[in-house]
């Protein structure tokens, strides 16, 4: 059984989305960057996540890149998941190492089913540029991140930018302060097919908030959305988007919920007999 769950704004929080005062005894710091608190998880989804990690396959999945993620000392130090998956699926990592042949792989069908990231950011850069922009970067060499001044952003034509980059194998999302753009072929779910494979495993519970994470709980067994972000926006306008449950709050105390509902579908496993042991279901 594999619980494989986006980070940011899934089971860890910025001090913008956190929800609760920093200094409450609700939350405890998962990434510190000189000497700052970058991020913060809710103590109680930190407990019951540890000792998830110990009875299944804990997998995190995030779209930073593989030097972003190992910033995260809550997975560096505290819990030390065997697998990985960063670079929005990009980069599998094995025990803090990214594998070179799933990489490569990922590269060659870059080639072959998506336009170049150099003629992505020349089409980019005729609607993403201005002082509403304030930096750019190519990740791992293999899709765009921008940060912006979202009040500031023109959404009408980032939207038909992303229609454009869709028609060349891109896929756009809209994640607070960032816009990433980022080639269809590079999807977390794919990555997280290659672990399942690699465990022999066949139960997967999995949880994300954005429209990148989509392709990851169309793929689990058993997935859930956070009360807030792209995924539970666009449910709310359009009831009935998506067949997943979302938690009943949002903020850092859905991290909560989303745990512990990790923790009850292996209850459940246990409790009908198919769960052998750790790594198999």
């Amino acid at each position: 059984m594999i619980f494989a769950s986006d980070l940011d704004q899934t089971l860890i929080y910025s001090i913008r989305s956190i929800g609760l005062p920093l200094d409450s005894p609700l939350v405890m710091p998962a990434e510190t960057i000189e000497g700052k608190v970058r991020s913060y998880i809710s103590i109680q989804a930190y407990e019951q996540l540890k000792i998830i990690a110990q009875e299944m396959m804990f997998v995190p999945v995030t779209t930073r890149t593989v030097e972003q993620y190992r910033r995260i000392e809550l997975f560096q130090e505290r819990i030390r998941p065997q697998y990985a998956v960063t670079s929005n699926g990009g980069n599998v990592l094995i025990h803090g190492e990214p594998d070179p042949e799933w990489n490569a792989r990922i590269r060659r069908t870059m080639l072959h089913q998506a336009a170049s990231s150099e003629e992505v950011q020349r089409i980019y850069r005729k609607v993403v540029h201005g002082d509403w922009v304030l930096r750019e970067d190519l990740c791992d060499d293999l899709f765009y991140s921008i940060l912006i001044e979202r009040e500031r952003m023109p959404l009408e034509d980032v939207m038909q930018l992303a229609d454009v980059l869709q028609q060349l194998g891109w896929e756009t999302s809209i994640q607070g302060r960032k816009i990433y753009m980022v080639p269809c072929t590079v999807k977390k779910s794919d990555a997280l097919a290659h672990i399942k494979e690699l465990a022999g495993v066949e139960t997967v519970i999995a949880s994300g908030d954005s429209l990148l994470d989509r392709c990851l709980l169309d793929y689990a067994t058993h997935p859930i959305a956070p009360r807030h972000g792209e995924l539970y926006r666009v449910q709310e306008s359009n009831p009935g988007t998506f067949p997943y449950p979302f938690t009943a709050v949002s903020g850092a105390l859905a991290a909560e919920q989303i745990v512990a509902y990790a923790a009850s579908v292996q209850a459940e496993a246990l409790h009908s007999g198919k769960l052998i042991a750790k790594g198999s279901i």
